[in-house]
Formats: structure tokens, sequence, C-alpha cells
């Protein structure tokens, strides 16, 4: 007996997109038009040919040979057709599954898209739907067929995933422990700094350290600290005043750093002596560092484990339909 798959595909429905004939997953004809054809694989008892997969690949194909040459556009182009010729198989198997199982896509559920396709795509205009298939050296018979088999390909997949997909909220914690980072924003500081050099190689460390304490004498005693970098500083920012803009962790020299990103908003630090250089900082202002709770993010990381739980178990179930297949690549 025949079943239907009604429960399946009025999920499946929502889920696909209507691109303009869907062309690109399902054989748009290549602008390098090859002669030559062959078998590309062997998937029990259907074939899969090299125009197939040159279809398939054709407008990836154009971007890269606008973005490689030579070598690396061989080794590109190969990689591409090897991922879509996996891709083929796999879509292959699936229908071969649907088949096996004595599943029914309703004929009521095609034309239903095909109606979708014309009135999104066309403005519901048939004659040019029908002109466009043409162009492309498609049928309406085949282009129906490709629709009903990319339903069954979704349609399929969801049956296969749907039930099983769960995040329980300790994996939700574990997660959220694991990966604080992702959900904490960027630390920064906005930082003004006056570099006065030792000079120690000249002998003159003591005359330039005592530069730099009456420097952070004026600046206690209320001198602007911009005025005093455009005067003192001998780094690139004197022009700016000392003015080094945001800056994350992670870009200063781990001894700068740590006094940056603890000195409180609006104070000025002692003075650093590091790499044969004396500092003076000030931070006027500080963002980020806040990591958002779990509740905030609940949603997001339930969301993303149901993806990658439902892409285990798809890739679970495209394996075992591998293994009990007979596939030959050429």
């Amino acid at each position: 007996m025949v079943r239907r798959l009604f429960f399946l595909l009025a999920g499946a429905a929502v889920m696909l997109p209507l691109s303009p004939l869907c062309f690109a997953a399902y054989g748009q004809q290549s602008d390098n038009a090859e002669v030559i054809d062959g078998i590309a694989a062997v998937v029990n008892d259907e074939v899969i040919t090299y125009s197939q997969v040159r279809s398939v690949v054709g407008p990836r194909e154009k971007v890269l040979r606008a973005q490689y040459t030579g070598e690396e556009l061989v080794k590109a182009i190969k990689q591409t057709r090897e991922l879509a010729l996996k891709d083929l198989i796999d879509r292959q198997l699936i229908i071969q599954a649907f088949k096996k199982e004595n599943f029914q896509i309703p004929d009521h559920f095609i034309d239903e898209r095909m109606h979708d396709i014309i009135n999104s795509d066309f403005g519901g205009d048939r004659n040019t739907f029908i002109k466009t298939l043409e162009a492309q050296n498609y049928s309406l018979g085949e282009f129906r067929k490709m629709e009903m088999e990319r339903m069954i390909v979704q349609a399929m997949r969801s049956k296969n995933v749907k039930r099983e997909v769960v995040a329980p909220p300790n994996k939700i914690e574990e997660y959220y422990k694991a990966h604080r980072d992702q959900f904490t924003a960027k630390e920064e500081v906005k930082l003004r700094m006056i570099m006065i050099p030792t000079k120690s190689s000249d002998g003159n460390a003591q005359s330039q350290k005592a530069m730099a304490q009456e420097i952070l004498g004026k600046l206690a005693g209320g001198a602007e600290f911009d005025r005093m970098a455009q005067i003192y500083s001998e780094d690139s920012s004197r022009d700016l005043g000392g003015d080094w803009g945001w800056i994350e962790r992670k870009t200063l020299a781990p001894a700068l750093e740590k006094i940056a990103f603890n000195l409180p908003v609006g104070r000025i630090s002692n003075i650093v002596e590091y790499n044969n250089n004396y500092y003076i900082l000030k931070v006027e202002e500080k963002k980020g560092g806040v990591t958002q709770s779990l509740a905030s993010v609940r949603d997001e990381i339930e969301k993303k484990l149901l993806q990658e739980q439902a892409q285990d178990l798809q890739e679970k179930w495209l394996a075992s339909l591998r293994s009990k297949a007979y596939i030959r690549t050429f």
C-alpha cells in the first residue's frame, strides 16, 4: 500500500525557498558547453553523468575562474566538482530510500509548488515561466520532476531528524559555561599615552626619568594630558595628543595592557618602564567586557545545538544509506 507524506510535506513546503527556477540546485545549463560526457558515478542502478555534475557547479565555477588561475584554479574546480558529485550521490540515495519506503507525494502538492513558483518568480505569468524553461533547455515535465525530487529530499531529511532532536537544559548550560567568550562583548579602553624614551644607551636614563616624573607632577596638578603629550611624547600619537583610540585586549604589550585595563576611567597611571621607554597612561572610557546572561542567550544556544544535532543525525542517516548501497565513482 502506498504511503503518503502529508505530515512531512506540510512542514517541508514551508521550508522550500522560492528561488528562480532553482536551477542552481538542479542543473543549470553551463555557459561552458562541454560536448564530451560520461558516467561520473553509479548509485545502485542509477547513473550520474559528468554533465550533471558540471551543470550543478556551473555558477560556482564562474566565480572560481574570476578568483583563481593556474594550479589553484584546477585544484578549486576539482574540489568543487567532487563535493557536487557527493551531493548528487546523497540526493540519489535519498530518492531511492523514498521509493523503497513506498512513499508518494500527492500531485496536488507538486501543483501547488509550481503555482507558487509562477506567482512568486514570474508574477503569475505562466507564458514567461514556460519561455524561461525553454531558454534553459528544460521541458515543463522535466522541471516538475526536479521540483518533486527536491520536495522528496526535503521531506526525507525532515523525517529522519525531526523526532529525535532535543536540547536538554543541562546541555544548554554546559555549552554556555564552555563558550562564555562567545557571549561576552569585547573589552576595550579608550587610551591616551605619553612615551618618553629612556635613552639609557646614551647614559641619560636618570634625566629622562626625571622628565617623566615632572610630566606626571604637572598632570597631577591639573595639566591637560593631550597638551602634555603634544609637548613631550615621542611616539606616533604625539600630534594626536597621545590618543590611541579604542584598544582591545592583546593589542598592547602585556605590561602595558595590564595597567590600561585595570585603570579606573579618568585615572592616570604611575610611570611604567617597559622596553627602554617610560610610559604614562590615561584611560578616558571603557566598554565591553560584559557577559550576556544565560537567560538572554538560551534560545540562541538551543537553536545552535538543535542544528548541530540535526546535521549529525542526517550525516549518520546518509552514512547508513551509503553503507548499504552500491556506489562507484569514475
